[in-house]
């Protein structure tokens, strides 16, 4: 089958040649061979006709994401292959296959060679999301593939791609059952249970990129007064209490999320462990706060999803990071976190520099911290760094 060509500007392949899967509408000098699809397989090549990549076509500002800078059939092949080098690196760091964890990243976008397309899995079950339409449009055949690949080890595959597919695309997805079913269930991490509802949960049912980071929290939370602001579904508070922690206090403006925490401590703790949520807004929490906290964790949803809302964004991690800087007592720790792929490291930490001098406390940085190694990074690919945390001393 021939495939449509998109020529670019001249200049414009400086990126693909450093093999960034990215191509920005404004890149396009010429397409051949017909009006492409919402999600169809283009060829990409320069001003001379010289190939450079493949990838899928989308409307918008990214107009083609590319799978492959080697000019070969994406077949089925080719995709089984893809998911055999993720699992294959996934093994090789000991992510997979462990005792006390059973949850983590199989697929990272861009991170595994697959730009738009994001697996957890969870204790048997892969949940699924799809950010283009071509990834969207491959999900029967990737589900053949995962049930090849994992075996016993697969019970379920959950497409969950009904609010992350682009909006302009000319399709009415729903999320359900690729393969077998599973209504949620049980995970460990670290030997810690929580209860994931994929189903109605945020995300993926997760936010399995903090694994590593409530590991860390749980180093310094013995003995200690923790306070864990956005905390969804208590990740942070569950590791703090089993680390010995005095008090942990929970706070998320939803009340679900608060109600999911508090099953969580209770599926670890019975109703011994010295835990309260509160559901209401990080600020009016701070402000009504009588307790005086040793450790802080904030860990805000995505403040910025795009350049034209930085600016907003950055005042909002200010602002936050400044309050709770005020409010920790003398020598307490902060976990503070940007997962904003448009804040930069540098950017998050200006934010949190000026939020510091604001509140007129001297403070350390102890640790500088990302995402775990199931989400990796691409060289290639700098936007795939994605999540930010600082560990703050503050005197």
């Amino acid at each position: 089958m021939e495939l449509i060509k998109i020529m670019l500007k001249s200049g414009k392949d400086a990126s693909l040649r450093r093999f960034h899967p990215w191509v920005f509408s404004g890149a396009i000098k010429k397409i051949y061979g017909g009006e492409p699809a919402e999600g169809e397989v283009v060829a990409v090549v320069d001003n001379k006709d010289e190939f450079l990549g493949l990838g899928h076509y989308q409307i918008g500002s990214i107009a083609i994401r590319v799978f492959s800078f080697e000019e070969m059939p994406p077949d089925y092949e080719f995709w089984k292959s893809k998911f055999e080098k993720a699992i294959a690196y996934r093994k090789q760091l000991g992510i997979i296959g462990q005792s006390h964890t059973n949850v983590y990243r199989l697929i990272h976008a861009e991170g595994d060679g697959m730009p738009g397309l994001i697996m957890d899995y969870y204790n048997g079950t892969v949940v699924m999301q799809a950010h283009s339409i071509g990834m969207h449009l491959l999900r029967e055949q990737f589900s053949t593939i995962l049930q090849e690949l994992l075996g016993d080890d697969l019970k379920a595959i959950y497409d969950k791609s009904e609010a992350t597919l682009p909006h302009k695309a000319d399709i009415v997805p729903e999320n359900g059952y690729l393969y077998g079913k599973s209504e949620g269930g049980v995970v460990e991490e670290y030997g810690n249970k929580f209860n994931i509802d994929w189903v109605k949960g945020q995300k993926t049912g997760f936010f399995i990129d903090q694994r590593e980071n409530r590991k860390l929290l749980a180093d310094y939370s013995k003995g200690k007064k923790v306070c864990n602001v956005f905390g969804y579904s208590g990740g942070f508070s569950v590791f703090a209490l089993k680390a010995g922690a005095e008090l942990v206090h929970t706070v998320d403006s939803s009340k679900s999320a608060i109600e999911l925490t508090d099953e969580n401590v209770k599926l670890n703790f019975g109703d011994n462990a010295n835990h309260e949520g509160f559901a209401m807004d990080a600020f009016d929490f701070f402000d009504s706060a009588t307790e005086d906290y040793d450790v802080i964790i904030l860990d805000p949803p995505a403040f910025a999803k795009h350049q034209k809302v930085l600016h907003n964004a950055l005042q909002g991690y200010k602002r936050l990071n400044q309050r709770a800087l005020e409010q920790i007592k003398p020598g307490g720790i902060i976990f503070t976190f940007s997962c904003s792929q448009a804040v930069s490291k540098e950017n998050f930490r200006k934010s949190v520099f000026v939020a510091a001098a604001n509140a007129r406390r001297n403070v350390k940085i102890l640790h500088q911290i990302s995402q775990p190694t199931d989400h990796p990074i691409s060289i290639y690919h700098p936007e795939s760094e994605y999540l930010k945390g600082l560990v703050l001393f503050v005197e």
